[in-house]
């Protein structure tokens, strides 16, 4: 696996959207969205990010923009023809419960000229909760990007409410994982995707191509399967104080593990890669130590 040799900015593909959290207490907003979360916590992990995302001219989307401004994320935003998404986790009754409105349901970015350059000059581009079940769109998204077997990193990431079509998602997700640097999973993409075990999900994706395959499993901690049949597993981190809320778990695990590749190559043996897992974990740990999704160190 070769090192990277690029310009320093990562671009990240996906959603933007307001998340509403309501228990039995009260109702919170926050800025996020699985890209948003990664794009910001790479911003704040110190390398230059742009965000490309479906963001409405409405009030959320002024929030969207703020926050993205906050942590110095540069925006390229197709306009949401139904405003900003927006996702509600209803936490009421004990397991969350999700709802998406309208334009997270119907979300869409295109790829222009200011996209397509964007892309053509990104060090790494991480895909995350792109709507791989929409064909036009993943061939518009792999149109303008060159050399993806060195830097392009995808999370599907799939949500059942935004979810049109599970089996078309899974073989536009799976032709691109087969072309690319990283491929990261966890065991709900498993479970709402393939009703299989997240092993079962690593060996499918190997088996099919990828070259290495990232797989988080939530309070079982996390492994990477890379070239050559090489295995490491890291079990979570730690850390003092409970945990608050899970939420930007994964996506904490993503922003870190890109970063390690940015500042020092893409690990070439297991020592290395558990090195990444390892420091991928703390990181998510401590997010977890927080309400809401914003990356956070120890």
């Amino acid at each position: 696996m070769p090192e990277l040799n690029a310009p320093s900015r990562v671009v990240v593909v996906g959603d933007a959207l307001i998340d509403v959290l309501r228990d039995s207490k009260a109702s919170r907003e926050f800025a996020g969205g699985a890209a948003l979360n990664v794009a910001v916590g790479l911003a704040i992990l110190g390398v230059p990010t742009t965000l490309i995302a479906m963001v409405g001219d409405d009030a959320d989307g002024a929030v969207l923009r703020s926050f993205l401004d906050q942590y110095g994320v540069q925006l390229i935003a197709t306009p949401g023809p139904l405003g900003s998404s927006r996702a509600v986790s209803d936490r009421t009754d004990g397991e969350p419960r999700y709802f998406f409105n309208d334009a997270a349901k119907a979300r869409r970015i295109e790829f222009g000229v200011t996209e397509r350059a964007a892309l053509a000059a990104a060090a790494v581009i991480v895909v995350s909760c792109f709507p791989f079940d929409d064909t036009a769109q993943t061939e518009a998204f792999i149109a303008c990007i060159t050399d993806p077997e060195h830097r392009l990193v995808i999370d599907p990431n799939p949500r059942a409410g935004m979810l049109h079509d599970g089996p078309r998602f899974v073989r536009n997700f799976e032709a691109l994982a087969a072309r690319s640097l990283l491929v990261k999973v966890g065991d709900e993409d498993a479970d709402l995707l393939y009703d299989s075990t997240l092993d079962e999900l690593r060996e499918r994706l190997v088996e099919g191509g990828a070259q290495t395959v990232l797989a988080t499993a939530g309070p079982l901690g996390a492994s990477v399967a890379f070239e050559n049949n090489g295995l490491v597993s890291v079990p979570i981190a730690e850390l003092d104080g409970p945990i608050v809320d899970t939420m930007g778990a994964g996506d904490a695990t993503l922003a870190a593990s890109v970063c390690t590749i940015m500042n020092d190559g893409v690990p070439q043996d297991s020592t290395a890669w558990e090195a990444l897992l390892a420091d991928a974990m703390l990181t998510a740990a401590a997010t977890c130590r927080h309400e809401g999704a914003l990356l956070r160190r120890p």
